[in-house]
């Protein structure tokens, strides 16, 4: 008997004992399945189109191509053999395929059925193998296929290989023996049964529950270990009902010989297909037992004293070897039930499906020192005292059945009721502390320190015991929730609070590399290149080859070039992650970013004006130094260019901030940057003078660029009118005045201007004409 103790109020513990939700140990036979309600027991596992549907399972519907299984995931030793019965229910399609009950080695890790249609799940097929591990098929085969040999089926009735046997009851072998035809009889025409017996496999056109209703089946099938021989004895009977209100039995097998060595363990289900043709294939009510019944013997239990329960606290105790002696093949503790006295045992259930399910009958016993309780995992039990109940003792009875539905005869359980020690604390370096960190491989010593000697020490990992020891200290190497129980003489634990311990892990880290210092003279900030940098959660370390330290704001510094390594760790912890090297490159020659410009043609930025003109070609010339691998220009009016040496033209008016980036290697970057003004688009030049007589100069007219219209006027002095052109491509005045040569001497113009931004200009003045 183990025990567990744990400290727990009263009103608590109370609640939990009787609102939690028993679950039965480990399932065993009797193993019923109604399949008559919305949920289906653990160990009730279907697959492909098996579905609970309207109080049956459907293990098809009545379409084409369809396979449906269920097996029960509880092994049963091959030793005692097995009985089931089940109502089943074929019908409502044209008349296919039909379903088979197997059973398969419990050791196949990987279920699936066998192949559609003729094989009827079971049987391999033309495109599918067999049911895996199958050892045994029995199937009801209402079209015809699984007796014959069609699909690679191996052996059948007798006749063509693709004859079809309808209505006929087949027993298939094991999967190690090709699933070979090894038994059948037919129960239609063609069979050896009186005319007035046969019937049809199916139920007819619809579902029939009712026993004396015509259509009806219900199966039974047995199977003994064979006495002295290989295999088992196979009987199989079936309640037919033909004439309504007449049931009658019909035996299709008796202690047939069924010639397969077994392997140790087996399981039951059933499977049902559809090929070109259908049926809703259905059943329902399955009891699973063991065959040999008489062979089985009861579990023998003990009396179980000197049980310990401290007041006011909850302790678990789980029944061992020690306690019951299990004396079936393959046996195992499926239920503990609980009773306050002798009387209280009730005689032997007749219903053998309650013996299979321990449920939640018998399993709380209350007393005026406490409750009994049997624990979740239905194998053991838990005993609350209640508070001032110290130096008395509990008597009750249990007993114990076995997954073969087998039960003891009832024992005692004798409580002893102690007092409650005050609780233990948990010492750090004898402090006591709530939480504790570790780094990656280290270890650290938890202390159990209480006002009482104790014999011995209990520590839990989130709340599973991780060791038991005379010794108050024990050692943490991994992250956890720890907590002690240290027990007294009397064997009553003292309980302590819990500490966590953590071990966080390292964060993940990536820097990239190189790092380029652009600059001899130039720190660099490490921070910026750490992917993800969190300085509220971790700190960070850089050293060099000679051992240089860098930590966190420290990591802004001048570098030179070479390996370095960088670090992490939790804050508040001392452990620092393995190194990651990285590399540190500094540039010896690092660029200057300088540009110059100019109207492009001349050396000049402007013109005698001041001016640059809005269509005017701009000349930029790079004068940057350095190892320059890039040039980048931004002329400020949303153009850029990649070229050393560009030209730009504005088309407009502004002032714009133009910008030269270039970079070297590492992506080291310079800048430059100058204003370029652009106040008009259009430039005006009048001479001061001009000579008719000579081979040049002959005539007088404003040199223009940017302009659209022009109005040209000459006055003399008096303000006479000499000369007006509108012309914007006139030669200009030739110094005649209707024909005749002007006099030389001083001259005015005004000129009206219109330029091809629209602008108006108005420009007046004097020139000289020299004869």
């Amino acid at each position: 008997m183990k025990l567990q103790v744990h400290l727990l109020g009263y009103l608590w513990v109370v609640l939990i004992l009787f609102k939690v939700t028993f679950v039965h140990g480990q399932a065993g036979f009797p193993y019923c399945e109604s399949f008559q309600s919305t949920s289906l027991r653990n160990e009730t596992l279907l697959g492909g189109n098996a579905r609970l549907a309207g109080g049956v399972l459907q293990l098809t519907q009545a379409v084409e191509n369809q396979n449906g299984y269920v097996y029960i995931d509880i092994p049963f030793s091959a030793s005692f053999g097995i009985k089931a019965s089940f109502e089943y229910f074929m019908h409502g399609g044209n008349g296919a395929d039909g379903m088979t009950m197997f059973l398969f080695n419990a050791a196949t890790n990987a279920f699936s059925p066998g192949a559609f249609g003729g094989s009827l799940g079971y049987a391999q097929g033309t495109a599918r193998g067999g049911l895996s591990g199958a050892y045994m098929g029995i199937g009801l085969d209402l079209w015809g296929n699984f007796g014959n040999q069609a699909e690679g089926k191996v052996g059948g009735f007798p006749g063509a290989p693709g004859q079809l046997h309808p209505n006929s009851v087949v027993v298939r072998g094991p999967a190690s023996n090709g699933y070979a035809f090894v038994a059948g009889r037919k129960v239609g025409q063609g069979g050896d049964l009186a005319p007035a017996d046969q019937f049809s496999i199916a139920s007819g056109a619809g579902r029939v529950t009712n026993p004396n209703a015509v259509g009806y089946r219900q199966v039974f099938i047995e199977l003994k270990p064979a006495t002295g021989g290989t295999g088992f004895l196979l009987t199989m009977e079936m309640q037919v009902t033909t004439v309504a209100g007449s049931p009658r039995m019909v035996t299709l097998f008796e202690d047939f010989a069924y010639p397969y060595a077994p392997p140790p363990n087996l399981k039951i289900g059933f499977t049902a297909s559809t090929g070109g043709f259908t049926n809703f294939h259905e059943i329902r009510n399955l009891l699973v037992e063991v065959a040999a019944e008489d062979d089985l013997q009861v579990p023998q239990a003990t009396d179980i004293s000197g049980l310990l329960g401290c007041a006011g606290q909850a302790s678990s105790h789980s029944i061992g070897d020690e306690d019951v002696f299990l004396p079936n093949e393959n046996s195992t503790i499926q239920c503990v039930r609980l009773y306050r006295s002798l009387q209280d045992i009730p005689d032997e259930e007749d219903d053998l499906c309650s013996e299979g399910v321990c449920g939640q009958r018998h399993t709380v016993v209350e007393v005026s020192e406490g409750v009994i309780q049997v624990d979740g995992k239905g194998t053991g039990f838990v005993f609350l005292p209640f508070e001032g109940t110290e130096g008395r003792g509990v008597e009750i009875y249990y007993t114990v059945t076995d997954n073969y539905g087998k039960t003891s005869e009832p024992k005692r359980l004798l409580f002893e009721i102690q007092g409650v020690p005050p609780p233990v604390e948990i010492l750090v370096d004898g402090l006591p502390l709530d939480a504790w960190s570790i780094c990656p491989g280290e270890e650290v010593t938890l202390s159990a320190i209480g006002a009482e000697d104790y014999v011995s020490f209990e520590w839990y990992r989130f709340g599973e015991s991780v060791a038991s020891s005379g010794s108050n200290e024990f050692v943490v190497k991994r992250a956890g929730e720890y907590e002690v129980w240290a027990y007294n003489a009397l064997g009553c634990p003292a309980k302590s609070s819990t500490i966590i311990v953590d071990q966080p892990p390292f964060p993940s880290l990536t820097i990239e590399s190189p790092i380029v210092a652009c600059h001899p003279e130039a720190s660099v900030d490490i921070r910026e290149y750490i992917a993800d940098y969190d300085q509220e959660s971790y700190d960070y370390r850089v050293v060099s080859a000679d051992g240089v330290v860098f930590v966190n704001e420290e990591m802004f510094a001048r570098y030179t070039a070479g390996v370095y390594l960088v670090s992490v760790k939790q804050k508040g912890t001392s452990c620092w992650s393995e190194g990651l090297e990285f590399w540190i490159r500094v540039v010896q020659r690092p660029v200057d970013a300088a540009f110059e410009y100019g109207i492009d043609g001349t050396d000049r930025i402007a013109d005698d004006d001041g001016f640059v003109l809005t269509m005017e070609p701009i000349w930029f010339r790079d004068r940057s130094t350095g190892a320059i691998s890039g040039w980048s220009w931004d002329f400020g009016d949303g153009n850029t260019s990649r070229l050393r040496n560009p030209v730009h033209v504005y088309g407009q008016k502004g002032d714009f901030l133009v910008t030269l980036t270039i970079r070297s290697e590492g992506d080291c970057e310079s800048v430059a940057q100058m204003n370029i003004t652009i106040h008009r688009s259009y430039r005006i030049m009048f001479p001061t003078g001009f000579t008719p007589t000579s081979a040049q100069n002959t005539h007088f007219r404003p040199k223009t660029k940017g302009i659209a219209r022009m109005e040209l006027l000459v006055f003399n002095v008096w303000g006479e009118l000499l000369f007006r052109s509108e012309d914007l491509n006139t030669d200009g005045w030739d110094g005649n005045v209707k024909g005749k040569d002007a006099p030389p001497g001083t001259y005015v113009y005004r000129a009206n201007f219109v330029a091809e931004d629209g602008e108006e200009i108005v420009r007046t003045g004097k020139f000289l004409m020299v004869r």
